[in-house]
Formats: C-alpha cells, sequence, structure tokens
C-alpha cells in the first residue's frame, strides 16, 4: 500500500500538488492555505446562505465583505479566470469532477 511514497523516495521524485497559475493582483476571499483545504466547503455554505439565507455577502476571517458568486467573485478578471490553468489542474490530478459547472458558466479561458 506504500508503494508509492517509497518508490517515488527512491527515485528523489516528489511531484505533489500540480503547479497552477495564481491571479496576479486582488485578494481572495480566505488564506491560500484554507481556499486549498476548503473550497468545495465554503462554496457549499455560500450556496447555501445565499438561496436558503438570502445572505448575499460573505465577511471573511480578515473581516473583508465578499459578494457569495462563484461567478462573478471567484472567476472576476482579475481572480480565477482561467479554469483551465487553475481549477482545472487540481480538479484532474486528485481525479474529481465538480458538478459547479452544471449550474455556473466558466469564464472564457484566455
Amino acid at each position: 500500500m506504500t508503494f508509492p511514497i517509497w518508490y517515488n523516495a527512491a527515485l528523489g521524485e516528489d511531484k505533489g500538488r500540480p503547479e497552477v497559475v495564481k491571479p496576479q493582483s486582488g485578494q481572495c476571499v480566505e488564506s491560500t492555505e484554507y481556499m486549498m483545504a476548503n473550497h468545495m466547503q465554503l462554496l457549499n455554505e455560500w450556496r447555501n446562505w445565499y438561496v436558503r439565507d438570502e445572505d448575499h455577502y460573505y465577511t471573511s476571517a480578515a473581516g473583508h465583505k465578499h459578494k457569495m458568486s462563484l461567478t462573478n467573485t471567484c472567476f472576476s478578471s482579475q481572480c480565477h479566470s482561467n479554469v483551465s490553468e487553475f481549477c482545472d489542474r487540481c480538479h484532474n490530478y486528485v481525479g474529481v469532477q465538480p458538478y459547479c459547472f452544471d449550474c455556473h458558466l466558466t469564464p472564457k479561458d484566455k
């Protein structure tokens, strides 16, 4: 069961997470570490708060207020506007197919 770990250690390879293109400007709703570990949980909470509680704004741990919108906040021009370079690399790496894009439009890759 631990073969992949030993194999990579013997070869000196540690590929880890794939490299993603991070936004050049703007501030994410939470820290990078938090978002890497919890972005789907946060997006599910946003959906519930927005639809069920009619709460349209999220206040981050740092005290910044953000509109709860995958399309207009996360995919805005200064943030994660290139889905193939940002989202798809990690989702493909871990073998998941998120259902976000069943309803939400993705920005056109630049």
